[in-house]
């Protein structure tokens, strides 16, 4: 498995995730500034519309976490009122705020459902630490970030896969970001899929 040219086992040894998603959003492994500057603007987006946050805290207890996450990916793009939707540049803004906000919306509907509130976002914190801290309500250790942060990077990108392919089609048909993530997503769900994994855990 090789991102842009590079080896995954490279990465996972070399990088943390958030050089990994700048390598896929902008081609290429960044600088120490760069790396800095985009961990910045990642973090900076660390929030939801208040309207996703009622639906995720009203959604029924018992909804898979997918259908949660499709759901308010879709919702997301009722907030956006920015238009532009084949602005290259906007697009890429759009990327990286739902990169920053997946993971937001997992942790508030996990923890919504024990009828539990929401720790206070972090900015301080890296994406797999700020996840768990988040869905633990506790800074989480060494170990579990890096355990984390490892799983993140060999989950990032398998190339054209189903769900990468399904976003494609809705984004070629010149329609927007969040309806091509919200296909992904969609297509993500299922058992064979990444739904396979859901099916591993019950087995287990």
């Amino acid at each position: 498995l090789r991102y842009l040219g590079y080896n995954i086992d490279d990465l996972v040894e070399n990088c943390t995730f958030e050089e990994v998603m700048f390598l896929l959003h902008r081609r290429k492994l960044p600088t120490e500034s760069e790396l800095a500057e985009f961990t910045k603007i990642l973090r900076s987006e660390r929030h939801l519309p208040q309207g996703v946050i009622d639906f995720l805290q009203a959604a029924p207890k018992d909804a898979l976490p997918m259908e949660v996450l499709r759901t308010g990916v879709s919702m997301l793009g009722l907030y956006d009122n920015r238009g532009g939707d084949q602005d290259y540049d906007l697009n890429e803004e759009r990327a990286i705020a739902i990169c920053a906000q997946m993971p937001l919306m997992v942790a508030y509907y996990h923890r919504a459902r024990q009828g539990l509130d929401l720790p206070p976002v972090r900015e301080d914190l890296s994406e797999a630490a700020q996840f768990l801290y988040l869905v633990n309500g506790e800074e989480p250790s060494a170990e579990a970030t890096k355990t984390l942060d490892v799983a993140y990077i060999i989950h990032a990108d398998h190339g054209m896969n189903a769900s990468t392919f399904s976003s494609r089609v809705t984004i070629a048909t010149l329609s927007d970001m969040y309806s091509a993530i919200t296909s992904a997503i969609g297509t993500l769900k299922g058992p064979l899929h990444g739904g396979a994994n859901e099916g591993v855990i019950h087995m287990l």
